[in-house]
Formats: C-alpha cells, sequence, structure tokens
C-alpha cells in the first residue's frame, strides 16, 4: 500500500499548493536552495496563511530585480523586512524574528557562497549524513541567536530542516531537486515529522510514540526503509497520500 501511495502522490502535480513550489519559481541552484530554506523554515500551520508570506519575500527579491540568493546575500532584504519586534510578519515570528534569521543566513553565504557549502566546510569528509547537516544547521543559527524559527538542537524532530534536505538531497524526483545528492547520501535522510505524520505512521502501525521527537523521526525513518531501501523518503509521499485518501492499509 505504501509503495503505491507513494507512486501515485510523487508526481509533479503534488507542487501545486505544498511549499516546495517556490524553489521551481527561481533557475538558479544558489536562490533555489536559499529560498527552498527561507520557504521551509516559514512553513508552519495553515499552508493559506504562510503560503502568501513566502510569495511576499520572493515579491521583494523581484521588485528589486535581484535573484533571490543575491537579494539575502547583499543585505538589501533589510529594506523589507525591518528590525521590527513590534510588528508580527506570520504568527509567533515579528519582522525582528525573520530580519535576525536572514541576517544569519546571510553572513553563511557570504562567508561560504552557499548553504551546500557551509555544509561542506563543516564537515572533514567529503559527505554527511542527514543527522549530521541538521547539528550543522542548527548549530550556525543557534550560536547567531536565532531560535523558534530554526530549533535550536536536535532533541525536536526538525521537521523543517529535514524537509528542506529531502527538497535538496533526493534525486530522480519531479517534486525534490538532488542539488545535494553528492554531498549527503539520501538513504540517511530522516522523516520530516510531525504531529500529523506522528498519528499516521502510529495509526498505521509503523511505530508507537508519543512525541514527535527526532528519535520518533528515525524510528519511522527506519521502518520506511524496509519498504524503500534505497530511497526511505519516498515514503514521505506515501505518508502524505494515507492522509488524503483516508486509506487504512
Amino acid at each position: 500500500m505504501l509503495a503505491t501511495l507513494a507512486a501515485r502522490y510523487e508526481t509533479k502535480d503534488f507542487i501545486n499548493g505544498d511549499p516546495s513550489w517556490f524553489m521551481h519559481q527561481v533557475d538558479d541552484a544558489g536562490s533555489q536552495e536559499a529560498l527552498a530554506f527561507v520557504a521551509a523554515s516559514l512553513s508552519y500551520g495553515s499552508r493559506k496563511q504562510f503560503m502568501p508570506k513566502i510569495q511576499y519575500l520572493l515579491d521583494c527579491s523581484q521588485k528589486r530585480r535581484l535573484s533571490f540568493r543575491d537579494w539575502v546575500a547583499t543585505g538589501a532584504f533589510k529594506n523589507d523586512i525591518p528590525d521590527d519586534a513590534t510588528t508580527c510578519f506570520y504568527r509567533l515570528y515579528t519582522c525582528s524574528v525573520v530580519h535576525r534569521m536572514l541576517c544569519a543566513l546571510q553572513e553563511m553565504l557570504v562567508r561560504h557562497g552557499s548553504i551546500k557549502n557551509y555544509l561542506a566546510d563543516s564537515s572533514a569528509n567529503k559527505s554527511l549524513t542527514c543527522l549530521e547537516a541538521v547539528e550543522a544547521i542548527v548549530k550556525f543559527f543557534s550560536e547567531r541567536g536565532i531560535e523558534g524559527i530554526i530549533p535550536k538542537n536536535t532533541k525536536s524532530s526538525c521537521k523543517r530542516i529535514c524537509m528542506f534536505l529531502r527538497w535538496m538531497v533526493r534525486d530522480s524526483s519531479p517534486v525534490d531537486l538532488g542539488l545535494w545528492s553528492e554531498l549527503i547520501d539520501k538513504r540517511t535522510l530522516i522523516m520530516p515529522m510531525d504531529t500529523h505524520v506522528l498519528q499516521e505512521a502510529n495509526r498505521l502501525g509503523l511505530m508507537q510514540s508519543k512525541a514527535a521527537s527526532m528519535a520518533s523521526a528515525i524510528k519511522l525513518t527506519e521502518r520506511l526503509r524496509e519498504v524503500f531501501p534505497d530511497d526511505p523518503l519516498k515514503g514521505d509521499f506515501a505518508l502524505f497520500g494515507v492522509g488524503v485518501s483516508g486509506e487504512q492499509g
């Protein structure tokens, strides 16, 4: 059932209405990864509410005739997203929270050229596991006082970072870009887990966990690897399909 659902839902049509849509709206790899990271970071709550916020950021870069990467790397975003702690940008995130997150991302891009290069530079090896990449990302932002919008450690499931890494790493997909397929082995990717995914996994008997923690996400990934040994996060589309179709197994 999981294999059938994964094949049914991992199609180009999946992108419509999904936050992965944004990275397909820009052409250069630097902008794709930068926009994907920002889009993933803002992807919580109602899609109808957060999708327009991500679109606003993309619109700001386009109005200034800059690639999204350059809009961040040159600091042009500071003219559009002020360091204002009194104005709400989206739900719990003030303009100041988003501004400071973009400042940290700007520093990463200026120092390393790209998020991919930062991860490569942070490793003594030529490749990383997904967990090592998550740890490196949260460490960078935590050291700069960015919390909430980016998890401060890997005790939580780090769902949005794991989703971002799925987008960047998985190749041969109509949805995921595969820009980092040589840096991170897709077999090490970790399931992006939130409460809904946890509930579906428990209902299907794939696992029995109460909290959407990193430990639970890894446990679920190991179960999905039994079905998709070379590409466990193909199971992400399957569990999405379970939720949409209501299939019980």
